[in-house]
């Protein structure tokens, strides 16, 4: 009997020897990452032996890494009831469902596996990645260093470690704490010296914080290998754009373009392509743009997004906004998570003057991207346009004439919704002669509405009140100024328009009681080339019986982006029915032409705790009635300094002796002065109609 039993043992001992050795092209397939083969080789296995658990246990991961997790859970749920203490089935059925994505379910049975066995490799690591897929980063950090001191520089548990950084490192940006995730993402190169991913995420980061100078850097850094120069190079590009450098950007981008060749991957390829056309439309070649764009559609029948984003961006820029709505709308329908296609459609629709779908966009982008900063700060930019705000204003006024004078003003602008703006003027005005001794005081107030009749039409009108005291006269008068602006077509405004007004230059004029009725048109067209024109008629009637008809027209070009920077020409035309000099500068015929330079950094562009500033200085000749040609010069600045996103201040000074500056007496030799302080506050933090919210 004995005899027997050893015989059985020893056959049974070969069985499996000659079993486990059959199943070794299915442990190899296993290891190599041949899943499809795997899958099959042990599905043949099991049809012999259905019961063995090995088989089971490579069969559901063969499963569950080639994508089929539900039946993987189903497999080593089976396993777990044939086998309940079974501590490697346990493991398996725990990695079976993070495969499956059931994290939640996942973490609480890997805590309990842990509790059982708190020195198991397995156990630690898949918990740890179990906390990463949650986003719990440092817990996960904290458990796949626990795994590494059992298996101390294990590959896979320091490749995990890796994307946990990167994952709080992403979360750390979101949260703008950008030294923190500079300080995570540069621990990954301990393990993994000038690794691609992690110096990726950090040259991010720098773009997003605006460190354009160690982002160029680290692209620099990420160019030392050859197999990622293309990379390199279109992320200084990049660079280079947002560090205003846009002819930089291209000559960069030019270089990348001309390293392509057939063994190029087609992924790097494209992204080559994309920065190329992108850096072109930067610098303004539309045309150049539009033939790269149409030979990417004419290879592609179904272009990808990345391509109809591209003409959408080159439309955006051409102000041809109908058409850039209508690629984001295709980009939307392929794929509604996409960034580019819900971000670009709220940058269009702003642009056309769709705000609330506008925030609807903006806020969808947010949804599929958290706390993504470009737009976030679309949204902050937009609601900045509708919050209310007050502006007031100190000026100290004088002219070669002896006139001076002090005005003191307070303006302010409530946004009720998008289209409906309430707006409301007090201004005090006193007004000297420092050798006639004539005075004059002038208070104004005026209150109106704005409202946007159509996304591209918007009607404004004020009305209000001057009450005026002179020497010898006390009156009050009607105040008005309507207006209807219109974007009848791409890249042109219109604005027609109505003003009543009463002549306050100085007392003399103050006390002649001279109202004026000012019927206008302004129009103003841009192109695509840099050159714009701005051209502004008058028709003025006043009740003095005189009227005056003016003509101003301003041809210019754009010569940098930021800071603006633009030149050009400006050419006036005044001629009054009656000539009154000794009361105010009234000439039959009046001329004049100028060169100008204007650079601006804008105030809007500005950001906290930063300065910003105007400078025009122009100088050129005028013609009055039949005389000889005067020359004349102006020059206007304005010097201020943004103490918030709410509050700023700024000085502003203006001199010039063009005759028709204003309606002052005696103009041949008129020179005229001003200087001023503003403030302006928006008193809410957001916009009144999301105060409710």
């Amino acid at each position: 009997m004995k005899i027997k039993n050893l015989t059985f043992l020893v056959l049974f001992i070969i069985s499996n020897t000659l079993f486990s050795q059959n199943m070794k092209e299915g442990f190899t397939f296993l290891e190599t990452g041949k899943y499809q083969q795997a899958e099959a080789f042990f599905e043949n296995i099991l049809k012999l032996h259905p019961t063995n658990k090995t088989a089971r246990l490579c069969y559901g991961r063969a499963l569950g890494l080639n994508g089929s997790s539900y039946k993987a859970v189903t497999l080593f749920t089976n396993l777990l009831n044939d086998f309940p203490s079974d501590f490697e089935v346990k493991l398996n059925y725990a990695e079976s469902l993070l495969w499956n994505k059931n994290y939640n379910k996942a973490e609480n049975y890997y805590q309990n596996l842990i509790v059982e066995n708190d020195k198991s490799f397995p156990a630690l690591l898949g918990y740890a990645n179990t906390l990463s897929n949650l986003k719990k980063f440092n817990k996960a950090i904290k458990y796949v260093d626990k795994a590494l001191l059992v298996l101390p520089k294990n590959k896979n548990a320091l490749v995990s470690k890796k994307y946990m950084r990167l994952g709080l490192a992403n979360s750390k940006v979101s949260s703008k704490n950008y030294t923190a995730a500079e300080k995570i993402l540069k621990e990954n190169f301990i393990d993994f010296k000038k690794d691609k991913e992690t110096l990726l995420n950090l040259a991010n980061l720098y773009l997003i914080s605006n460190q354009i100078d160690k982002a160029k850097k680290t692209y620099i850094i990420i160019g030392e290998d050859s197999t990622n120069k293309l990379t390199s190079l279109n992320g200084i590009s990049l660079a280079n754009h947002l560090d205003s450098n846009d002819k930089q950007a291209l000559i960069v981008s030019k270089k990348a373009i001309n390293l392509l060749d057939n063994k190029t991957e087609t992924t790097i390829t494209n992204q080559t392509k994309e920065r190329f056309i992108q850096a072109l439309i930067w610098n303004n070649k539309y045309s150049l743009a539009e033939k790269e764009i149409n030979k990417l559609l004419i290879n592609n029948k179904n272009p990808e997004n990345w391509i109809i984003s591209l003409r959408a961006t080159l439309n955006i820029y051409k102000s041809d906004f109908k058409k850039s709505i209508a690629d984001y709308n295709l980009i939307l329908k392929k794929d509604s998570t996409s960034f580019d296609g819900n971000l670009g459609k709220a940058n269009a629709l702003k642009a056309s003057g769709y705000f609330i779908n506008a925030y609807k966009s903006a806020k969808n982008t947010l949804k599929f991207y958290k706390k993504q900063k470009d737009a976030s700060n679309f949204i902050k930019n937009l609601d900045k346009s509708f919050t209310p705000f007050v502006e007031v204003k100190a000026a100290y006024s004088f002219d070669n004439g002896n006139n001076e004078a002090y005005l003191y003003s307070a303006n302010s602008e409530f946004p009720f919704s998008t289209k409906l703006k309430l707006f409301g003027n007090y201004s005090y005005r006193t007004t000297s002669n420092t050798v006639t001794k004539v005075s004059g005081v002038s208070n104004n107030f005026s209150a109106g509405i704005s409202y946007q009749l159509l996304n591209n039409v918007t009607f404004k009108g004020t009305l209000g009140v001057s009450a005026s005291d002179t020497d010898t006269n006390k009156f009050s008068q009607l105040l008005a100024d309507l207006s209807l602006k219109i974007k009848p077509f791409k890249l042109q405004n219109l604005e027609l328009g109505y003003k009543r007004e009463v002549q306050n230059f100085n007392a003399d004029l103050l006390d002649k009681e001279i109202v004026q009725n000012n019927f206008l048109i302004n129009y103003s067209l841009n192109t695509n080339f840099k050159l714009g024109w701005y051209t502004q008629l008058y028709y003025t009637s006043q009740n003095d019986g005189n009227t005056r008809n003016l003509l101003f027209s301003s041809l210019y070009y754009n010569i940098f982006k930021k800071p603006s920077l633009k030149a050009g020409i400006n050419y006036q035309n005044i001629s009054f029915k009656n000539q009154v000099p000794t009361i105010y500068f009234s000439p039959s015929k009046f001329s004049a032409a100028e060169i100008f330079i204007n650079i601006i950094k804008d105030e809007n562009i500005a950001k906290k705790k930063e300065c910003f500033y105007e400078l025009t200085a122009a100088t050129g000749f005028q013609f009055i009635e039949n005389n000889k040609k005067q020359s004349t010069y102006r020059i206007q600045a304005k010097l201020g300094y943004k103490f918030s996103e709410r509050s700023l201040l700024n000085l502003y000074g203006t001199q010039s002796n063009i005759a028709s500056a204003t309606t002052a007496t005696g103009a041949s030799d008129f020179t005229f002065t001003e200087i001023g302080l503003r403030f302006k506050w928006y008193f809410l933090k957001k916009p009144f109609f999301k105060q409710k919210k």
